[in-house]
């Protein structure tokens, strides 16, 4: 890559100023690698719970421990982990559909969820199969100056409401992540109006960042995806649920049938993959919060708006740089498209992709299709433009990446 001179400078800078962030971040993933470690030792993991299954896999000893661990791990009574979840937004229909009756109440105090959970819900953008068809009604409280309007929740929720949805993560906003502490007082303003309301956190992009997840915080259940951070860049696919026990069997029972719920599920693919995914995830996601923050300092010194900063606490691994045209959103996906290990050779083009109001360009020369804790970036095709890049295997080929990106913005139109 032959960069700049310009370009080179700004590196070294942000190599020097970021060196106490990156500190923290490695701080928080040996206390996570320790948690994930206790765990695994704990459950007396062994080779035998690497083996495939078929059929319906009853007593499946793989699958049952893989469910033991992230019920461990993630502070939860119960926990469903399966390779039948295609995508995070699976695992979190999933949980919506299990808990929800018809006349039911859903409230999101996240303002809009993401992109995708709209059509789930189907009052913004009305899908076949919606939770709107099936008789749930649905509110939200928008965010006020990026934030929770802690205020508001009184507004919202009432003794009718059955489930509250809290988005960890900004989705495709510029507002920042929540922490969790934030959650905790979130879904403590829940319980003080509805103690029965069940107070459903969407995990996504979140797992790691910080020394402890949402149930500690309080939250009732939890769900994401395993091709983001707790795969660890090597689980093929699926996505987990964790919470209380009656919650998750709720759940189970809409992922399989009523009466059957997690009995039974084959382990088509091999299970080390998800073994060994879970254990290096602190390693992989403090990687790719390291390279998130690299890519602030270098952006924030280019004149770019991002979130969060390079100093700011972090509760998930998306860097969000405000980019303000198309051609340079383009030129973003372009250049970490071309410093990928996969298909480097491919030219990124916005298309119409199923679930998205908006057209969508994303980056991803990843090893497993899509994988967000790989890295890659994306945005819609709206205004600001803004870019959220996510992930890095490897802090270097986050460097790498970022820089090529930067390059290529800099040669973009104005």
């Amino acid at each position: 890559m032959e960069l700049s001179s310009e370009l080179l400078k700004i590196k070294e800078e942000a190599m020097r100023d970021a060196q106490p962030f990156f500190r923290r971040v490695d701080d928080i993933a040996e206390r996570n690698t320790a948690r994930v470690l206790d765990a695994m030792r704990d459950a007396c993991v062994s080779e035998a719970h690497f083996n495939t299954t078929s059929g319906y896999a009853y007593d499946d000893i793989g699958r049952q421990k893989l469910d033991e661990l992230y019920a461990k791990i993630f502070g939860a009574e119960r926990a469903l982990v399966r390779t039948q979840f295609v995508s995070g937004t699976h695992a979190l229909a999933t949980v919506l559909f299990g808990i929800l009756r018809p006349g039911d109440t859903l409230v999101s105090l996240t303002g809009e969820p993401y992109d995708t959970m709209q059509t789930v819900i189907g009052y913004k953008n009305p899908s076949c199969g919606s939770l709107k068809e099936f008789g749930i009604s649905y509110d939200e409280l928008p965010m006020a100056g990026g934030r929770v309007d802690m205020g508001g929740i009184k507004s919202v929720i009432t003794p009718r409401t059955r489930v509250a949805l809290i988005q960890r993560s900004r989705g495709y906003s510029m507002r920042p992540p929540l922490s969790l502490s934030d959650i905790k007082e979130i879904v403590g303003r829940v319980k003080e109006i509805n103690k029965d309301c069940v107070c459903f956190v969407d995990n996504c992009y979140g797992e790691f960042t910080d020394v402890d997840e949402p149930i500690a915080s309080g939250a009732d259940i939890i769900a994401g995806s395993l091709i983001k951070n707790p795969g660890g860049g090597l689980a093929p696919t699926g996505g987990y649920i964790a919470g209380k026990d009656e919650l998750v069997e709720m759940a189970s029972y809409r992922l399989t049938s009523p009466g059957m719920g997690d009995e039974l599920g084959a382990s088509l693919s091999n299970n080390r993959l998800i073994f060994e995914g879970l254990f290096l995830a602190p390693h992989v996601v403090a990687q790719a919060v390291k390279g998130a923050i690299f890519a602030a300092e270098i952006f924030s010194r280019l004149g770019y708006r991002v979130s969060p900063l390079p100093d700011e606490t972090r509760g998930d691994i998306i860097q969000a740089i405000e980019l303000g045209s198309a051609e340079k959103l383009i030129a973003f996906c372009g250049g970490i498209q071309k410093y990928s290990p996969v298909d480097s050779f491919a030219a990124p083009e916005p298309w119409d992709m199923p679930g998205y109001a908006d057209r969508v360009i994303m980056a991803a020369g990843t090893f497993v299709q899509g994988a967000s804790i790989e890295l890659s970036a994306d945005g819609p095709m709206r205004e600001p433009y803004a870019v959220y890049l996510q992930g890095g295997l490897t802090f270097e080929h986050a460097v790498v990446g970022v820089m090529g990106a930067a390059q290529a913005v800099g040669m973009a139109k104005k």
